[in-house]
C-alpha cells in the first residue's frame, strides 16, 4: 500500500494543468526547491515562472521539490524516507543543479532539515564535484543573503529572465565545480560566497577579502523591457491561495518610494507591460467565468489598468487585484472588482498620523483614506482590509492614538454606508511590527523593543475587542523578531539557524554562537557602518538611501519616480541612457 503522502503527491499532479513535459535528450537536470509547502510554493508567481522558463530551455529539464506538509514530514521522518522530486520521485542528489527560491526569511529554518531530507551536505564547503551545484534566488538574496551564505554555492542577484540564460550556458560546459564557480563569479549578477571572505572588526563592521577574478560587490541585474518576458500562472491547480484564478504580472517595481518597503527599492526601476502583452499572456483564459488576477507591486498605478480590465470584462472574464492605492483607485475600478465577485478590498494606510505617514513617504492624508473606504462600502464590497505597521522609525504613543482615531473614522463611515445597503460588513485590521530591511532607507534604524510593540498592539486589540465589525490580526512578536534578525544578520546567522532547527529558541541560539541579538536587531547604525549585505550592489546609491533616511526624520516627502523618459537619475538605478529609452 502506498504511503498517504505519496497518494497526495499523485493527486496533486493529476490536478495540475497543463503537465510539464521533459525535452528528450536534455543534458541539464534541475531541481527547483521551495522551502515551504506545495500550497505556498504554487501560490508564488515567481516560482511558477522560473519552473516554466527552465523547462522551456531545450537543454534543460526541471522538477520541483517542496517542504512536506506537517503530516507528511512526520511520516517521512518515521520511515527515514528521503525527500524526492515531485514529478518523478527522483533523488535530489541525481540532479545537476538544485535551485532554491527564497521569498521569506523565516523559511530559512526549514533549510537544515530540508538538506538532510534531500541527503545533501548542508555546507557548501563539504560538497564535491559529484554533488549538485546548489544555488538560490528570490527577493531574500537581493537584500541580505549572508545568514545562509555558507550553505549555497551561488546566489543569483537579480531577475531570473536575464540570469538564467548565462547560468544554464555555464552549467552546460564540461568543467569542474571550481571552474564553474569562478566563471560565474566573474560575471555580474552571480555571487559565489565561497570566494568572498568576510571578517568583522570590533565595532561590528564587516570587511571583505575577495579572491582574484570575483566581481565584488555583486551588481544586481534586471529586465529593462518587461514586454520581452512572460510572467503568468503556468500551472493551474486548485491547491493554492488563488484557487482557479489565472495570475498575470502587469508591472514590476514600484516608484512610490515608501521608505520601509524592500520591494519598492530592490525591484527598481518601475516597469510596465503593454496591455496587449498582458492580454496575449492570458490568451485563451480571456473568457467567460475565468478570473484574471492582475499582479504588481502597485497594480492600481498600472497605467493600462482600466483598458485591460475593460477588455477582460467585455469577454465575460472577472478581474481581481490584491490591493488598491488609496490615492489612485477609482469608483469604476471598485465597481469592476465588485462585479467580478471580489469580496474584500485591501488598503494600506500603514500609519495613523499625518506626521508618520509623511515620515515613511506615504503621500496620503486621512481624508483620502476615509473617502476610499466609503467608496468601497458604497460599491457593496462587504469586507475591507487595512494594513498598518507598528514600531515604525520615529513613532510615538501619539501616533498609535492617531491610528485608533483614523480607524474609528473609517469604521463610522463604513458602517453608515453598509447600513444604507442593509448589511454589516467587516473591517479587518492587519497589524505587523516594522522590521528594518536591507537596501532601504530604514536599514540604519533599530527595530522597536518587544515591550513597546506589545503595548501598542495591546491598545489596538483593546479597541478592536470593543468595536463592532472590527477584526484584528497581528503578527507574532517572536516571528517578527526572528525576521528582524535574519534580515540583518551576517554569516554567523547560519549557526544560529542551525541551532534553532535543532530546537533552541532565538535568544538561546544567539547566545550559544556568541551573537549579540540586541546589536543585530535593536541597535541603530551610522552611515559609516559596514553592513554584511554590502556584498551586493543593488543599483540604488547608498547616499540616496541615507538622504531618504534623513528626510524621514524631518518628515519631508520625496516625489515618486517620474514617467520613463524623463531622464531621472537621482537614486542611481537609471542612468541617463536607460531613463531616456
Amino acid at each position: 500500500m502506498r504511503p498517504e503522502y505519496e497518494q497526495r503527491r499523485q493527486e496533486r499532479l493529476r490536478g495540475e494543468h497543463p503537465r510539464a513535459t521533459a525535452h528528450a535528450g536534455a543534458r541539464l537536470r534541475v531541481a527547483l526547491v521551495y522551502p515551504n509547502t506545495y500550497y505556498n510554493a504554487m501560490s508564488n508567481l515567481g516560482f511558477q515562472a522560473v519552473f516554466h522558463w527552465l523547462n522551456e530551455h531545450p537543454e534543460c529539464v526541471c522538477e520541483r521539490v517542496f517542504w512536506p506538509d506537517a503530516d507528511e514530514l512526520k511520516a517521512m521522518q518515521g520511515e527515514n524516507a528521503p525527500l524526492y522530486s515531485f514529478e518523478s520521485r527522483r533523488s535530489v542528489t541525481d540532479f545537476d543543479m538544485v535551485a532554491f527560491s527564497l521569498s521569506f526569511e523565516n523559511d530559512y529554518l526549514n533549510l537544515p532539515p530540508m538538506f538532510e531530507l534531500m541527503r545533501l551536505p548542508l555546507s557548501a564547503a563539504e560538497r564535491g564535484d559529484k554533488d549538485p551545484v546548489v544555488i538560490a534566488g528570490g527577493i531574500c538574496t537581493l537584500m541580505n543573503p549572508e545568514p545562509v551564505a555558507p550553505w549555497f554555492d551561488i546566489f543569483t542577484i537579480g531577475e531570473a529572465e536575464v540570469l538564467l540564460p548565462p547560468l544554464i550556458d555555464t552549467l552546460l560546459r564540461d568543467s569542474t565545480r571550481a571552474e564553474l564557480l569562478r566563471s560565474l563569479a566573474s560575471q555580474s549578477g552571480f555571487y559565489v560566497p565561497g570566494l568572498c571572505h568576510p571578517h568583522m572588526d570590533t565595532g561590528g563592521n564587516v570587511h571583505w577579502n575577495v579572491d582574484e577574478g570575483a566581481a565584488f560587490p555583486v551588481q544586481r541585474r534586471w529586465v529593462e523591457d518587461l514586454n520581452a518576458s512572460e510572467c503568468r500562472s503556468f500551472v493551474s491547480t486548485r491547491d493554492t491561495a488563488f484557487g482557479d484564478m489565472r495570475l498575470v504580472e502587469v508591472a514590476r517595481g514600484c516608484g512610490r518610494g515608501c521608505r520601509f518597503c524592500a520591494t519598492g527599492f530592490v525591484y527598481l526601476p518601475p516597469r510596465e507591460r503593454r496591455p496587449h502583452k498582458v492580454l496575449e499572456q492570458l490568451g485563451e483564459d480571456v473568457c467567460a467565468g475565468v478570473t484574471a488576477g492582475l499582479v504588481g507591486a502597485a497594480v492600481s498605478d498600472y497605467s493600462a489598468l482600466d483598458s485591460v480590465a475593460n477588455t477582460l470584462c467585455a469577454a465575460g472574464a472577472h478581474v481581481s487585484v490584491a490591493s488598491l492605492r488609496v490615492d489612485s483607485m477609482t469608483s469604476a475600478q471598485v465597481a469592476m472588482l465588485r462585479d467580478s465577485g471580489q469580496k474584500t478590498i485591501s488598503l494600506a494606510p500603514e500609519a495613523g498620523s499625518q506626521r508618520l505617514r509623511d515620515s515613511i513617504n506615504k503621500h496620503l492624508n486621512a481624508e483620502q483614506i476615509v473617502r476610499a473606504a466609503e467608496m468601497i462600502a458604497a460599491a457593496g464590497i462587504p469586507n475591507l482590509k487595512l494594513y498598518f505597521l507598528v514600531g515604525l522609525p520615529f513613532e510615538e504613543d501619539a501616533d498609535i492614538h492617531a491610528m485608533l482615531d483614523l480607524v474609528e473614522q473609517i469604521r463610522v463611515a463604513w458602517m453608515e454606508q453598509q447600513r444604507e445597503q442593509g448589511r454589516a460588513g467587516t473591517i479587518h485590521l492587519s497589524v505587523n511590527p516594522f522590521v528594518p530591511k536591507a537596501m532601504t532607507p530604514f536599514q540604519w534604524h533599530a527595530m522597536a523593543a518587544p515591550k513597546i510593540l506589545k503595548a501598542r498592539i495591546g491598545l489596538l486589540r483593546k479597541y478592536a475587542n470593543r468595536s463592532a465589525n472590527i477584526r484584528l490580526q497581528a503578527e507574532s512578536l517572536k516571528g517578527a523578531e526572528l525576521q528582524g534578525f535574519l534580515s540583518r544578520a551576517d554569516r554567523r546567522g547560519a549557526e544560529v539557524i542551525l541551532a534553532m532547527a535543532e530546537g533552541a529558541n532565538l535568544k538561546t541560539a544567539c547566545r550559544l554562537n556568541g551573537v549579540d541579538l540586541n546589536a543585530v536587531v535593536y541597535s541603530p547604525y551610522t552611515l559609516e557602518h559596514q553592513f554584511p549585505w554590502y556584498s551586493i550592489d543593488p543599483g540604488v546609491n547608498r547616499a540616496y538611501l541615507w538622504d531618504e533616511y534623513q528626510r524621514s526624520q524631518a518628515n519631508i516627502l520625496t516625489s515618486p519616480c517620474p514617467e520613463p523618459g524623463h531622464g531621472c537619475i537621482r537614486c542611481g538605478v537609471c542612468t541617463q541612457e536607460v531613463a531616456e529609452r
